[in-house]
């Protein structure tokens, strides 16, 4: 018997990135010697804070609502754009002690300083606030962050950070292999008792805000037993030897007001961008339930699953957990069907190989990803498309989501309507009618080897058929079904109410397009994908 995600998951472990030639990284080393390294992290050295009911309303209201359900977590999905954001939100207004963000990316868009001012309002108020940013995507964010560091009750620290701020692609050439690990974990605690976790960064084209291409996401609301969990996971995080004080990378710098640049007329723009976008929020489903006191929670039994933060050290013999260990145990062995929603799917050889045995065995598989006209990172593509015939030939059922979507596709998302189009970006597992995976995972040995991960194992029938349910019916207008021809040539099926459209090569992209990820899937990139 074939064990169902063990079995796909070790072949995405037993990749390796490859490293740079040693006469090239001593070449570079000799000519970058001048350049700055990084110092070990200053220790954290302040005591944990623990939050219970006595001190706290929230708490107060979580323990009344866990009322004989000590082992279960209450699940609130949050797929819509717009609703999330105004969990976040919401969530910052109600914290009384304590805020904890763990982010890969936080854009300075309208959507990022909205949520960076409320931390300024809750930090004035008393509240203290933790932000732990990767590195990777804060070009451009000093000035920012420099402000919410140097507010007395906020603390900004970096996961794995740029030593030279203005030419970063310089600590590629001399720590190539540190850098090309990053944190890609996604966290937000209130109060140590309640979190945000899945697949959304903070930025505007997560939160359905603006015209321009819209990501369509997945999160979940959870408090109760596994917020306790998420809590003790960000400490790891902060406290880990990666993570490092803002002033220790940037240093201490005064820093102006970027507002203080813009023409009157630019800024009574964004001022009203803002009011409109903030209206949409008012009008959500959550905030509208959170007001009334009726946000309907779904008790679960529920498990975090994380990588530990060695592993970005890239020595694997440090880590003592590993995502996909843990994704193992709690997903088990699919009795009937296997859901795989990924932004960025990378079967490999081997995987590819695991999926098709399951695939024999009599396990419905279906799989969802972005096309080629959707996606966001073109290269990973490469290291997708040569896998589609064998999937096929399997009757593993294969879709590509359309670079404009009309219909909700995972629950509901008003976020995407009237975007110039839409990109991918949830990270979900659904095994038979029972277990959903909701997190920051992708199906690529990008996550498994190089980056850390987070996300949510829920065991709960009801959101798992509803979640199923929904995709399933929504996909087909959605998403182009790739199906073999007659003649073992891959075709896209396009449906509508007007019939079925068949595409002889990657629809809505360009021939020069498809020819450069035709070359990179020559290139050995697939490790690093």
């Amino acid at each position: 018997m074939i064990v169902m995600f063990k079995s796909l998951c070790l072949f995405l472990r037993s990749c390796r990135v490859r490293s740079l030639p040693l006469p090239l990284l001593l070449a570079c080393s000799v000519l970058l010697s001048a350049c700055a390294t990084l110092p070990p992290a200053e220790p954290v050295t302040e005591p944990v804070v623990r939050i219970t009911e006595t001190n706290n309303e929230l708490a107060r209201v979580v323990s009344a609502l866990r009322a004989n359900r000590d082992n279960l977590t209450g699940i609130y999905p949050l797929s819509d754009s717009h609703d999330s954001f105004a969990a976040r939100a919401s969530l910052i207004q109600a914290a009384e002690h304590t805020l904890d963000l763990q982010y890969y990316i936080w854009h300075n868009d309208a959507s990022g300083q909205l949520l960076a001012h409320g931390l300024m309002q809750a930090a004035d108020r008393g509240v203290k606030v933790r932000l732990l940013l990767d590195d990777n995507n804060t070009n451009g964010l000093d000035a920012l962050m420099l402000r919410l560091d140097a507010h007395p009750n906020i603390q900004v620290r970096l996961f794995n950070p740029f030593v030279n701020r203005k030419f970063r692609f310089l600590g590629y050439l001399t720590e190539f292999n540190r850098l090309n690990h990053r944190m890609h974990n996604k966290a937000f605690i209130v109060d140590q008792q309640a979190a945000i976790l899945g697949g959304r960064n903070i930025g505007d084209e997560y939160f359905g805000n603006g015209d321009g291409v819209m990501f369509m996401d997945l999160d979940v609301l959870a408090v109760g037993k596994v917020t306790e969990d998420v809590s003790a996971d960000f400490e790891r995080y902060w406290r880990s030897p990666s993570s490092y004080a803002l002033a220790q990378i940037v240093g201490k710098k005064k820093v102006h007001d970027p507002k203080d640049k813009l023409k009157p007329e630019e800024r009574a723009k964004r001022q009203q961008d803002r009011q409109t976008y903030l209206q949409k929020i008012k009008e959500s489903d959550f905030a509208n339930e959170l007001q009334q006191q009726r946000l309907p929670l779904m008790w679960s039994q529920a498990k975090l699953v994380s990588d530990d933060p060695a592993k970005a050290l890239g020595k694997r013999g440090d880590v003592d957990r590993h995502i996909v260990d843990e994704l193992s145990q709690e997903l088990g062995e699919p009795k009937q069907s296997f859901l795989i929603v990924s932004p960025y799917f990378v079967p490999t050889k081997t995987g590819t190989h695991e999926l098709i045995q399951l695939a024999n065995s009599g396990i419905d598989i279906t799989i969802l990803t972005n096309s080629l006209a959707a996606t966001d990172v073109a290269p990973v593509h490469s290291g997708y498309a040569k896998y589609r015939k064998p999937l096929l030939r399997a009757g593993i059922n294969l879709y590509e989501l359309k670079p404009t979507v009309n219909k909700p596709v995972i629950f509901k998302d008003r976020g995407l309507t009237g975007s110039s189009g839409s990109s991918l970006h949830a990270k979900t597992i659904a095994v038979d009618n029972d277990i959903l995976f909701i997190g920051s995972f992708n199906m690529d040995p990008r996550s498994a080897n190089l980056n850390t991960e987070n996300g949510v194992v829920i065991h709960n029938a009801e959101l798992t058929r509803h979640f199923k349910q929904t995709l399933l019916s929504n996909v087909p207008i959605n998403a182009y079904e790739v199906q073999l021809d007659d003649q073992q040539r891959l075709v896209w099926l396009e449906h509508s109410d007007s019939g079925v459209t068949v595409y002889h090569h990657e629809p809505k992209t360009s021939w020069l397009k498809r020819a450069v990820v035709k070359f990179l899937s020559w290139l050995p990139l697939e490790p690093m994908l």
